[in-house]
């Protein structure tokens, strides 16, 4: 069965924490936000939002070059992230342009990059 020393080896249960923590939960949307990190776990997806959360605006072009994929796989990418909430897009004349939604999914981006470059440094 594996090894046992990871769990409670008596059933112990803080009924005041576990009732704090349930009521948080119920006041949010854990599946939209369990979206987020489904969207965010596509390597090429990681590697568009990271660029976006280094350069404020891109078009569809560069972030195609940036990833290295066609025009049409970074716009299928960014139209995924798009219609989760995470960027948003404009027009202007031929060329379309992406950013980041809001400072929250640049930060979410950011943290992730730093935790990933940090646990790279321990081993």
């Amino acid at each position: 069965m594996g090894n046992k020393t990871d769990i409670c080896e008596i059933t112990c249960v803080d009924g005041e924490k576990v009732a704090s923590v349930q009521q948080l939960l119920s006041d949010q949307n854990p599946l939209e936000v369990a979206k987020v990190f489904k969207a965010l776990s596509d390597e090429t997806r990681i590697k568009i939002a990271y660029a976006l959360s280094i350069e404020t605006e891109l078009c569809v072009c560069d972030v195609a070059n940036i990833v290295g994929a066609t025009t049409a796989t970074a716009s299928h990418h960014l139209r995924l992230l798009r219609n989760l909430g995470l960027a948003k897009y404009r027009k202007e004349g031929k060329l379309v342009y992406y950013s980041l939604d809001d400072e929250h999914v640049k930060q979410l981006i950011q943290v992730a990059f730093a935790h990933q470059k940090e646990g790279a440094k321990v081993e």
